[in-house]
């Protein structure tokens, strides 16, 4: 069971931090569609204003990992040049078996 928390820190731009932790007992194994492990992506209201992966090309490697109970990764992104307002931001570990999403609001 991988559960996810996703921290927005707003500074000379966004910065995001996405956590995946396995809170379950048992190993969990998860395969990557591609090098593209996470994405992260910023609506203002239902629209998507930014996303992390767009105009980037991802190798087709599939991998693996496994995660022991208690392990976690950690992804983190920026959004260089956010303009004023009101934001929910999300990040997807972007694996085969299902993502892993988390999201929270924000403001500029």
């Amino acid at each position: 069971m991988l559960d996810a928390a996703l921290n927005v820190t707003v500074g000379e731009g966004v910065t995001f931090e996405f956590t995946v932790t396995n809170a379950g007992h048992d190993p969990v194994e998860v395969t990557f569609r591609d090098a593209g492990k996470a994405d992260f992506v910023v609506y203002e209201g239902d629209e998507a204003v930014w996303r992390w992966s767009d105009e980037k090309v991802f190798a087709q490697m599939i991998q693996t990992a496994r995660f022991e109970p208690g392990e976690e990764a950690v992804f983190e992104e920026a959004w260089p040049d956010p303009r004023p307002g009101d934001y929910t931001a999300e990040a997807t570990l972007r694996v085969r078996e299902a993502d892993v999403t988390a999201r929270t609001p924000f403001s500029v």
